[in-house]
């Protein structure tokens, strides 16, 4: 297994407890994580009712996919990479539900 590998199932394995539920108030929403690269992998956040839940795999339904390689990730949860930035450059795309997406920093503690 790959560093990215492993860093990847850390960062989802601690979501839950850096979740911020303040900052998801009245939120009902699935976000679908689509990564790429050595460390390929799908997980999805259910956040409802001021709580974050994570599991592996695809969702039927997302509220928002944020896609992106897995290398890429790391380095935007650890602040090596501006969110903004990255969708600028192309190196995140969205689909889905924009408000969500631009709520992401405030959801989730570093």
């Amino acid at each position: 297994m790959s560093d990215t590998s492993t860093a990847v199932k850390e960062v989802f394995a601690a979501m839950p407890e850096n979740f911020n539920p303040q900052a998801a108030t009245g939120m009902d929403a699935v976000i679908q994580y689509e990564l790429s690269g050595d460390a390929e992998a799908q997980y999805h956040a259910t956040i409802k009712d001021g709580t974050c839940t994570v599991a592996e795999g695809a969702h039927d339904a997302p509220t928002l996919t944020l896609k992106m390689a897995a290398s890429d990730f790391v380095d935007l949860i650890n602040g090596r990479l501006d969110g903004m930035s990255a969708f600028m450059s192309g190196k995140l795309r969205i689909e889905g539900d924009m408000g969500i997406a631009m709520k992401l920093q405030s959801l989730f503690r570093a």
